[in-house]
């Protein structure tokens, strides 16, 4: 057995496992398969007569039947079981475990998540029901570091009306974000996704992006591409002018600017594939920070393979790879997406227009 040490993952942070023997058939997906045994806890669940429980809540045995193997359970398997996918590092133990995309109902619930903010202190998305909530992504990477007073600005105006302005900076270091919030002096949640785990969760393919949440917790305006100056709307195309137009709208007369009254929002669930990116890259994050450089690029490089659409995943790692996310490889980036007809900002109307 190998102790494995699991990220992102809400149980205990601890599993005891072995790879399957290099000889044997890999995985689809080309991954060794991870085997715990069944007398040990897995991923926080531990096993019953009457199948895997955590808490009150159990995997009937029957269910989880076909995950397990003469004593051991197939934990990539036994993940999937639980609507979660997981990606292992056998030679540094490590395992990233992320969720799988769920089937979307007609009215998308806003994923909730809690972050701390560069403080230390503890925010969930579900502490601002029954106020209107403008979910805005940015990072220190990105030239939208320059918006978050605009969006200070814009929380100032409209929370006495009933908006709550949360941004989330999508930095692997706290500390890179920390001069630019404190720069902004903002008194609305200014929070930091050093795990990526909101990138996950809403599918965030590049920054700024914006998503509309109502009072109820519901998507009102789903993932769109949004700035708040006209600083780089030579180079983005954004308009700050018409996002907050449309942002006052919707504030104060309910229109999200969708069709009316129970449109469809079209939230953008995430792919299979892009969570898989997403797992090796919480794994690339965890290498760099142990200084095992050349095993974080191989799964950098698999990450990007994975997801060569996902501006926020790659131009986010390349700062810990040394090189300049302002500079030549941004640049190079954008060429290669460009000449594979892929857009680096997605206003809404452009990604409806694809759909």
């Amino acid at each position: 057995m190998q102790h494995y040490t699991v990220l992102g993952d809400d149980g205990d942070g601890v599993l005891e496992a072995a790879p399957e023997p290099v000889s044997a058939r890999p995985a689809p997906t080309g991954e060794r398969r991870l085997l715990a045994p069944l007398d040990a806890p897995v991923l926080g669940w531990e096993r019953r007569p009457h199948g895997w429980c955590r808490g009150d809540a159990c995997i009937p045995a029957a269910a989880a039947a076909g995950v397990e193997h003469a004593g051991r359970v197939d934990v990539g398997a036994f993940a999937r079981l639980q609507g979660r996918l997981a990606v292992a590092d056998h030679d540094h133990g490590l395992l990233a475990v992320v969720p799988l995309p769920k089937a979307r109902a007609h009215a998308a619930a806003a994923p909730d998540f809690e972050l701390r903010d560069t403080g230390g202190r503890t925010h969930r998305l579900s502490d601002h029901r029954g106020r209107k909530v403008a979910l805005v992504m940015w990072a220190s990477w990105c030239g939208c570091r320059y918006d978050l007073p605009a969006w200070q600005e814009r929380h100032s105006e409209l929370s006495p009306h009933g908006l709550t302005v949360v941004t989330v900076a999508m930095d692997r270091d706290a500390g890179d974000a920390r001069p630019w919030i404190a720069e902004a002096a903002p008194d609305h949640p200014a929070l930091v996704d050093t795990e990526g785990e909101v990138a996950a969760l809403y599918d965030v393919f590049n920054v700024p992006t914006v998503v509309w949440i109502d009072e109820a917790g519901i998507v009102a305006r789903p993932q769109d591409s949004q700035a708040a100056t006209d600083l780089f709307q030579e180079m983005n195309g954004l308009s700050a002018e018409a996002s907050l137009r449309a942002l006052r709208r919707w504030v104060h007369e309910g229109d999200a600017g969708l069709g009316g009254p129970g449109a469809d929002p079209g939230f953008r669930a995430p792919a299979a594939e892009g969570q898989r990116a997403r797992a090796h890259a919480r794994i690339a994050v965890e290498l760099h920070r142990r200084g095992a450089t050349a095993a974080a690029d191989r799964h950098y490089t698999r990450a990007a393979e994975l997801a060569p659409h996902d501006v926020t995943l790659r131009r986010g790692l390349m700062g810990l790879r040394g090189e300049d996310p302002f500079g030549d490889a941004y640049f190079a980036l954008r060429d290669e997406l460009g000449a594979a007809g892929i857009p680096i900002y997605r206003p809404l109307e452009a990604a409806r227009t694809e759909a």
